[in-house]
């Protein structure tokens, strides 16, 4: 029997409040501390959770306790003998996959947000008591989640548990008058749940998600054995995101993103969303097992930090696309055009040039989930980067030895992963160099602990793909094949959407010569009115090197700026398949199929 048991009630659907009792067996006869977590694992900021706890009180024996606070996070109650039970409401109004949410129409919540944990309890059995709301608009509520089913009415109501508290944070519950289809992978049940409104392909999206999870498991020999999987996926009219789970994960994506039924047409959106799904899956092996030590050891209460997000994100982003490759999703023209959206994107970072890789990751806690007006100066993104480095890492274990990072990720899983030991810092680079005999020190150097250009375009050469370097056509333009010719001009900042508002100015740009600042309201270019609808066009009718008058608004003083564009640069990645030798070809085909 369980010395700790939750009680979950949706209390107040339009004050956003889950009201949680928590009742304590046996508490510490010297005063029980109850704490809650202030992060979420694949999530690296400090979040405060205990921020939207209300109306906390404690009682026993039916009398009341008081309750001393220790920190943000953290309080004891007086002590007793006899069993005691905390009672809080949380407000639930964070509409991403991080925090919790309740409304109208639905309800979610991670167990970080809701459950404090008696200290000294953690590695004790928790049970979880779900109560149907009594709102008459959640009449048709069902609910969603891994967590273990112990006595469970036909919607998903009654008592759930779990063997620790690690294991009641890591399965969040969604409940809602949600869409859900299912689908088998490898004998094992999984879903697609989706709350908000959507109309479209629902079988076409579960086997294509079939197909991609079939992939993936192949690579780690169909382990590890689930009792099941879902996907919580939350449906808005514009969002993205994506929080993984040891048995599901927690999404948000844009109506758009889906196939309509009769469409047999693969739309970026679309595309976009799978690669969210593969992303989040990859997870299940490559962070939710495949598990950073200093992350293991974390008890969520401060800041855990590691050099090493390259190999949990970037890895994992490297993948994300390959297996809708290997799944027959995309093919391999579409891929190499992903590919060379992600050096775009990165080609377009300053930031590159100011931040290692290894740093990037470090100070993920204050950089990259903090982001500001120069964040694309002053960082760069280890999803990104991270992901172009475990291209550059494959290509050349490919190249120089009978090893790819296919055979380091198995051996991750046999050597951490299926343990559940933590993966001490610098593992991969220590494992990949292991396994296929290279000195990879000078490589991993120069990746993650330097600012130098990636090998990037080199190691694809040597695999039969041409890379090429040009000018964007568009705003719109974020790198592969696309067709026009680029504008004459380039000005370097980019506006707030629907707005002429700067929100960021790039470094060493015409913009940034011209003393252009981030929240400048930008009224006239040579004496014409600009709006957000015509500013490209503006710039791109301008001669490079001439100068203009710029007119900004900064807070509600008019100046008057001197600005004079420059040519667009090179920033945009091309790749294309080239003739090559029989050695090449055959590299290139056990790479990607051709």
């Amino acid at each position: 029997m369980s010395l700790v048991v939750y009680h979950v009630r949706a209390a107040d659907l339009r004050a956003h409040l889950f009201e949680v009792r928590c009742r304590l067996a046996a508490p510490d006869p010297q005063g029980q501390v109850f704490s809650l977590p202030s992060w979420l694992r694949g999530s690296y900021l400090i979040r405060d959770f205990a921020k939207h706890v209300v109306g906390l009180r404690a009682e026993s024996g039916g009398r009341p306790l008081a309750i001393e606070r220790l920190d943000k996070r953290s309080f004891r109650c007086a002590a007793s003998a006899a069993p005691l039970e905390i009672v809080y409401r949380v407000h639930a109004f964070d509409e991403s996959v991080r925090k919790a949410w309740l409304d109208t129409r639905r309800g979610f919540f991670n167990g970080s947000s809701l459950f404090y944990c008696p200290r000294g309890c953690e590695r004790g059995e928790f049970t979880v008591e779900l109560e149907a709301p009594a709102d008459p608009l959640a009449a048709g509520w069902r609910v969603a989640t891994t967590l273990r089913a112990v006595e469970i009415d036909a919607r998903g109501y009654g008592r759930y548990r779990a063997a620790d508290y690690e294991e009641l944070i890591d399965h969040p519950v969604e409940m809602a008058d949600f869409q859900r289809i299912d689908f088998d992978v490898d004998g094992i049940p999984h879903a697609l749940v989706l709350s908000g409104r959507v109309d479209a392909d629902l079988p076409r999206v579960a086997a294509d998600l079939a197909r991609i999870c079939h992939v993936e498991r192949e690579l780690f020999g169909q382990e590890p054995k689930l009792d099941q999987y879902l996907f919580l996926t939350h449906v808005v009219a514009n969002g993205y995101g994506g929080l993984e789970h040891r048995d599901s994960t927690a999404l948000i994506c844009s109506r758009g993103d889906f196939p309509r039924r009769g469409d047999s047409k693969l739309s970026k959106d679309y595309r976009t969303f799978l690669g969210l799904c593969s992303h989040e899956y990859f997870h299940l092996w490559n962070v939710k097992r495949i598990a950073a030590a200093r992350f293991l050891a974390s008890d969520l209460g401060s800041e855990a930090y590691s050099q090493d997000l390259w190999h949990y994100e970037g890895v994992t982003s490297y993948y994300d696309d390959l297996f809708l490759l290997r799944a027959g999703l995309i093919d391999a023209a579409t891929y190499l055009d992903v590919v060379a959206e992600n050096a775009t994107r990165l080609e377009r970072m300053p930031g590159r040039k100011q931040q290692t890789l290894a740093d990037a990751s470090f100070e993920a806690w204050i950089k990259y989930y903090q982001p500001d007006d120069n964040t694309p100066n002053a960082a760069v993104n280890y999803y990104v980067k991270g992901a172009l480095v475990a291209l550059c890492l494959d290509l050349r274990l490919r190249r120089d030895s009978a090893t790819t990072l296919d055979t380091v990720q198995r051996e991750a899983w046999r050597r951490w992963g299926a343990t559940g030991a933590g993966v001490p810092e610098g593992g991969l680079e220590q494992l990949a160099q292991e396994l296929s005999g290279l000195d990879l020190a000078a490589f991993f150097d120069h990746a993650l602990r330097s600012t130098e250009e990636l090998p990037l375009a080199e190691l694809l050469a040597d695999f039969g793909v041409r890379a090429a370097r040009r000018a964007a056509v568009s705003d719109s333009d974020i790198g592969g094949w696309v067709a026009g010719d680029p504008p004459r001009s380039w000005a370097g900042l980019k506006l707030r959407p629907g707005e002429t508002r700067v929100m960021h100015v790039l470094s060493d740009s015409p913009a940034r010569q011209a003393g252009v600042s981030a929240n400048d309201q930008i009224v006239a270019l040579d004496g014409l009115r600009v709006s957000a609808a015509n500013w490209q066009a503006h710039v791109a009718a301008l001669e490079p090197g001439r100068r203009y008058a710029l007119h900004v608004f900064r807070n509600d003083e008019l100046l008057e700026l001197d600005f004079v564009p420059a040519a667009p640069p090179q920033d945009t990645w091309t790749l294309t398949l080239t003739d090559a030798s029989e050695a090449v070809a055959a590299r290139r085909k056990a790479w990607i199929g051709v």
